[in-house]
């Protein structure tokens, strides 16, 4: 962390207008200005050769505005700048590029003839003309006394916000860095910690104005290590003050457990097995528990977290189950009532609209054996008075990076240091879980259930709905149902892609005997019950849906679902998707349709035909998207990371978990 004389110095010598502008970036201080890192850096000791064609890549350019205008067209876009530049210093007669801002009147006040600027875009065709759309841009100035900050060099270019400028901000950076001295900006990480030999404030210099680009890379490791050292102290921090809390014992001998599992006409998986013992010693133990139970989709995370359940519930405390969708939660409270009701337990539900108890006989066991109650519902648990009539002694949170740490907490606040068991069914990679998981025991259900059917994922092009309609029509036949899933409600002018309001009237023409339903998140819960009711009970043949689907409905008898737009999902989300079918023994088909302009796709989601394994489809995932859009820190109550890239880096993670518990031991 910066010295406090930093952190605290206001901007004082922005003037208001301006400061406005660094407030939407986060930038109160003059220490934030120093962490607010470039997002790239440009070589402008030599610039890029100027192109005569297009290029496969952005360039950065010198060059100078010989024209400009603004042009008009047609359509939405009716109007548009238009600069015309050569490169600065080369003969008269040389190549010409076009610069072409749409929809931004506010350029043609600022770019004239004559202007020297410093471009950064890609090159391609229009019609006849080499062109570059939008590309970033800055003025050079002969001012020779702040050359140095933008010209010469490795020049820092940042991200920025509506009223602040490149060449306002990089000096402002670089006044700072001239002004501020070493020991202005102390050491936070144990002296050795890193082997680069850095220290915090020379891996900040560095980070802004490089020598070379071969040092931006241990500067932002030596950063990475530090930020992922003060993300591991909050976790270890975290996972102490649970402990030092204490806990009691909620668990029951098991009898009600035992009895349970004889009257399943299956056998729990070896992975099951283990998990359930697991989570049974953390029941017993005096110590809360906080364990998170990931496993792939249809692992059977629901059948260990009822083992859970029933061993709290014998021991005479309440449970509480709570889901992030109503979907999710009717179907929990339809598969439990279904279980456990023959053993006298009550299960009652409670979401927005509902609150209701099972249908138990008058002199039900519940009462004899002073079971306590399992309640499950949605956000609708943490509002309003609490619905337990007997001490909370287990607190199950399904999928549960949908809710944020203030909502999970204002549910455990209804116990008194109730164990916590946190499901998901994202299976998440190595890294991520070291990074964001520290103060949670993990257990994995790494193998699948026998008797599943097998899944055959392909890929096809939009193009070939028809064809795809054929073939549900063939699967229908057979008595089976299907999902066609969109990624929007209604159509947008903005977006091409497809949506299930509009498409659902299309399968309407195209499946002209079948019986199609629709369901999205703008629907009341009534309309949504009422719809998934019919899917379940095989009244609808196919269900035109959004992702509103993705976890939690569980239809054995649908064997088919179209993804279209398939391009426009991460993979992790496809294969939850998937994981919608499959759950029964029939062999079923998952089609991701993609839009045939975006072909490229087909590499990125190859994956997804060749396994079934979650891990390895969130690791690629990972690899792929990178852990800022896979996994983000707001929902965790975690800082965001200014160095997410290196969370892949195990080692990394690994070294900064060990310098915190170092830390944390030195403490106490």
């Amino acid at each position: 962390m910066l010295d406090a004389s930093l952190e605290s110095s206001e901007l004082i010598r922005l003037d208001k207008k301006s400061r406005e502008g660094f407030s939407k970036l986060g930038l109160a201080t003059l220490g934030d200005v120093l962490t607010h890192y470039p997002r790239r850096h440009e070589d402008r000791t030599h610039f890029d050769q100027f192109p005569e064609n297009p290029t496969e890549h952005s360039v950065c350019l010198h060059v100078e505005v010989v024209d400009c205008k603004t042009r008009f067209g047609r359509g939405k876009a009716r109007s548009f700048f238009e600069a015309v530049v050569e490169s600065v210093g080369e003969d008269l007669m040389q190549n010409q590029i076009i610069l072409r801002w749409f929809n931004m009147p506010y350029i043609g006040k600022i770019l004239t003839v004559g202007h020297e600027l410093i471009l950064f875009g890609q090159p391609k065709m229009s019609g006849s003309r080499l062109v570059i759309d939008h590309p970033d841009y800055e003025i050079v100035e002969g001012d020779s006394a702040t050359a140095e900050a933008h010209m010469g060099g490795l020049i820092p270019i940042y991200p920025l916000a509506s009223g602040v400028n490149q060449k306002a901000l990089r000096g402002l950076v670089h006044q700072l860095l001239k002004e501020v001295d070493d020991s202005d900006i102390p050491e936070w990480l144990p002296l050795g910690a890193s082997a680069s030999g850095l220290t915090r404030a020379s891996a900040i210099r560095t980070l802004h104005y490089p020598e070379n680009l071969e040092d931006l890379e241990p500067a932002k490791r030596y950063l990475a290590l530090e930020e992922f050292t003060q993300l591991q102290l909050i976790l270890q921090q975290r996972k102490k003050e649970v402990r030092d809390r204490g806990g009691y014992p909620h668990c029951g001998p098991g009898e009600l457990l035992n009895a349970f599992l004889d009257k399943l006409p299956f056998s729990p998986t070896g992975a099951q097995t283990r998990t359930i013992a697991e989570i049974r010693a953390d029941l017993a133990s005096d110590q809360p528990m906080a364990r998170l139970l990931q496993g792939d989709v249809g692992s059977g995370k629901t059948l260990v977290a009822a083992a859970a359940i029933l061993l709290v519930l014998e021991a005479g405390f309440d449970t509480a189950l709570m889901a992030p969708t109503q979907i999710l939660a009717e179907q929990h409270f339809l598969t439990f009532k279904d279980w456990f009701e023959p053993f006298g337990i009550e299960v009652r539900l409670k979401t927005g609209t509902r609150d209701e108890g099972g249908e138990l006989p008058l002199f039900s066991a519940a009462k004899e054996e002073k079971y306590g109650a399992l309640v499950i519902g949605t956000h609708a648990l943490i509002h309003g008075d609490s619905v337990f009539e007997n001490p909370l002694g287990l607190a199950v949170i399904d999928e549960q990076h949908k809710f944020g740490v203030a909502q999970r907490q204002l549910l455990i606040d209804q116990g008194d240091s109730p164990d916590v068991l946190a499901m998901t069914a994202t299976p998440i990679p190595r890294t991520l879980a070291l990074s964001f998981y520290g103060d949670l025991d993990v257990s994995v259900i790494d193998e699948l259930p026998a008797g599943r059917g097998k899944i055959i994922t392909g890929l096809r092009l939009t193009s070939q709905t028809q064809q795809a309609a054929d073939f549900v029509k063939e699967q229908l036949k057979g008595g089976r149902q299907a999902y066609i899933v969109y990624p929007l409600i209604d159509e947008s002018e903005k977006i091409t892609a497809g949506a299930a309001a509009a498409e659902f009237e299309a399968w309407q023409k195209r499946l002209p005997d079948c019986r199609i339903g629709l369901l999205h998140g703008r629907m009341t819960a009534e309309e949504k019950d009422g719809v998934m009711d019919q899917f379940r009970k095989a009244e609808v043949d196919v269900l035109v849906s959004t992702t509103v689907i993705e976890v939690g409905v569980n239809v054995p008898n649908a064997n088919i679902m179209l993804i279209y737009n398939a391009e426009r999902f991460g993979l992790a989300q496809l294969h939850q998707l998937r994981g919608r079918i499959g759950r029964g023994e029939h062999k079923s088909f998952c089609v991701l349709m993609i839009n045939p302009e975006s072909a490229e796709a087909k590499d990125r989601l190859k994956i997804l035909e060749e396994t079934r394994d979650g891990f390895l489809i969130a690791d690629e995932d990972l690899r792929q998207r990178g852990p800022g859009e896979v996994l983000g820190t707001q929902q965790s109550g975690l800082p965001d990371l200014k160095f997410p890239e290196f969370i892949g880096d195990t080692p990394l993670v690994q070294e900064a978990i060990r310098i915190a518990e170092q830390i944390i031991a030195a403490e106490a």
